[in-house]
């Protein structure tokens, strides 16, 4: 089974951590090589460098985007009151609603105000926030895994249809290979009738020294190499499809090669069915080149 993979894939991984809800969202698409953006809280800029170096382990091209989201929580929260601003401000409104009849002050109004009561960050020590940030990593490292694993599922799908690329770039070049304007007979027939055409319309040519100048481009003109080099060609590409890792520039090569083999048995051709076989298969050829550009 082919472990091709794709630069494209999307994943999300969430988890809770005393007061903070995290969330990564990373995205990769196709790149050149490999380019990372990080998308995070102020104050968490210190995740980039490490989010960054795990990354890296596992991917190898493609662009890629990576978001988190910190979303504060009650829970572990504990409630602190500022007892002394708030008897000030309780004697501050009785105050006012003896000498002035206002409405008594409530509990719930007071602990309302600004500064009398407040769910102070239990993170805000060092200890509490290398755990906090251990928990970001170990969230991120997670959404990684399902990148990793949506970019796989991309490659084994593309995997499927390359092979089909190269299944019908092999029958082509069979049909090439096969076709009835190489035989011997074929050849020898039309060389014939080029070189009675030529010796009827031209006077003074050299019989011997024409044959030799017909024989030379009809050894030209065979597409036996082109033939050798597309067999040679399809077996190494089924072998990358067929491994593991980064293989996308070296398919990426490979179809510049099939797609070099196929410009040259066109401009080789001498018969209209050769010619109609290396036009199909250019176009086999840069449909396989366009899928190859999503791969890692």
């Amino acid at each position: 089974m082919s472990e091709l993979q794709s630069m494209t894939g999307f994943a999300r991984a969430s988890a809770e951590h005393r007061t903070a809800a995290i969330t990564w969202e990373v995205k990769s698409v196709n790149g050149r090589g490999l380019e990372v953006r990080f998308r995070l809280p102020p104050g968490y800029e210190r995740i980039e460098q490490p989010a960054r170096q795990a990354l890296q382990k596992r991917f190898s091209r493609g662009n890629v985007q990576a978001s988190l989201t910190l979303s504060q929580t009650d829970a572990y929260r504990r409630p602190v009151v500022d007892e002394v601003f708030l008897k000030e401000v309780a004697e501050l409104a009785g105050r006012l609603h003896e000498q002035f009849g206002t409405a008594p002050a409530t509990a719930d109004g007071l602990l309302a105000l600004r500064g009398v009561l407040d769910y102070p960050d239990p993170g805000a020590d060092d200890e509490a926030r290398e755990a906090m940030d251990a928990a970001i990593l170990e969230t991120f490292e997670a959404a990684l895994a399902g990148l990793d694993e949506a970019r796989r599922g991309e490659g084994a799908a593309l995997a499927g249809m390359l092979l089909g690329h190269v299944q019908r770039i092999e029958a082509l070049t069979a049909e090439a290979e096969a076709d009835p304007s190489r035989t011997p007979e074929m050849i020898r027939a039309r060389l014939k009738e080029q070189v009675a055409r030529l010796m009827d319309a031209t006077s003074g040519l050299d019989e011997t020294r024409l044959h030799m100048e017909a024989a030379f481009l009809a050894t030209k003109a065979d597409i036996r190499e082109e033939i050798d080099r597309l067999n040679t060609h399809v077996a190494s590409a089924r072998a990358l499809i067929a491994g593991a890792g980064a293989v996308g520039r070296k398919l990426d090569f490979l179809g510049q090669e099939f797609n070099r083999e196929a410009n040259t048995l066109c401009s080789k051709s001498n018969a209209a069915s050769v010619t109609a076989i290396g036009l199909e298969l250019k176009a086999v050829v840069d449909q396989f080149r366009e899928q190859v550009q999503n791969l890692e």
